[in-house]
């Protein structure tokens, strides 16, 4: 992309997980601050007026904002997460597009792939069945703007393209039992119990599902990449190329806070889709984005930041 510097960069969600380290990635791209314009709290995207005013005068949007949460948020509050992502995403590309907005970065959910698809999941077998049924709301809600986004392009040669992040972790991540995800959950948990002095802590499912996870600067590193180099309709998935066992998880967590007691397994609660494990080579070989962090390098970082703040 020419002059990419100079661009103004509309970064929704930017105040979240992701979005924070978003906005510091574009920052040492040299992007004057000026030019990166986080969406304000008060700006709610499921008024059309809203997506409107934000996408005036922007050169490039960047589109994180959503609500998500984990396997128990997702099955308290199911309506919610379709209808809220849906429209905020769907509006937003609209008025992006009527504002002839350069280009459209929609951030989608590795919620989005089948309940079963072959390991590791490629592109390619995006819509070869339903997603899990406690993720599927989200997932599909999120999956429409690959649809938009490759209608818009067909119809108007509108350059949106779409990314697939896997399961992100890091400094920062929701640690809200409420609604946070596997390792901030799991962290909070054993790092409370070490300090109680608890004998066991309790875990949902049991611990044979596989989860691939990417650190969140490294996604935020792939997105960058994404936003510059990236031009096409086909989507692209984000990850790390592994994958671990929520029980292997859950033992490691625990080595690294020193907890000593027991894991008990909760098998009456839902263990969530199966295996997740990308395959990364789109995006290696379209915009030369790899993994650089190891996972426990990762996890280690996370634990620290949790423990400091």
């Amino acid at each position: 992309m020419k002059n990419f510097k100079k661009k103004r960069l509309l970064v929704t969600g930017a105040t979240g997980f992701l979005g924070t380290h978003l906005v510091q990635a574009f920052e040492k791209q040299e992007i004057p601050k000026k030019n990166i314009i986080p969406l304000s709290s008060k700006d709610d995207l499921r008024k059309r007026s809203v997506c409107k005013k934000v996408v005036r005068d922007i050169d490039i949007v960047i589109h994180l904002a959503g609500k998500v949460g984990g396997i128990g948020f997702n099955r308290e509050k199911p309506g919610e997460l379709f209808f809220d992502n849906l429209l905020m995403g769907v509006q937003l590309m609209e008025e992006a597009r009527k504002a002839n907005v350069e280009k459209f970065v929609a951030i989608g959910t590795i919620c989005a792939y089948p309940k079963f698809t072959p390991v590791p999941f490629k592109e390619k077998n995006l819509w070869d069945g339903y997603p899990e049924e406690t993720n599927a709301p989200y997932g599909l809600a999120k999956k429409m703007l690959l649809v938009q986004a490759q209608a818009y392009r067909t119809q108007y040669g509108f350059n949106a393209i779409y990314l697939l992040p896997v399961n992100l972790y890091g400094p920062g991540d929701n640690f809200d039992p409420k609604s946070s995800h596997v390792i901030p959950a799991l962290i909070k948990k054993f790092v409370e119990a070490k300090e109680k002095d608890k004998k066991e802590v309790v875990v949902w499912g049991t611990g044979k599902p596989t989860r691939e996870f990417l650190y969140v600067e490294d996604a935020a590193r792939g997105i960058v990449l994404a936003t510059r180099r990236y031009n096409k309709s086909d989507p692209v998935n984000l990850g790390a190329g592994f994958e671990i066992s929520i029980k292997h998880l859950a033992e490691l967590i625990k080595k690294l806070t020193g907890f000593k007691g027991k894991i008990i397994w909760d098998k009456s609660k839902p263990d969530g889709q199966p295996r997740r494990k990308l395959d990364t080579s789109r995006a290696k070989r379209e915009f030369g984005f790899t993994a650089k962090t190891s996972f426990e390098n990762g996890l280690k970082a996370t634990l620290d930041w949790y423990k400091a703040k």
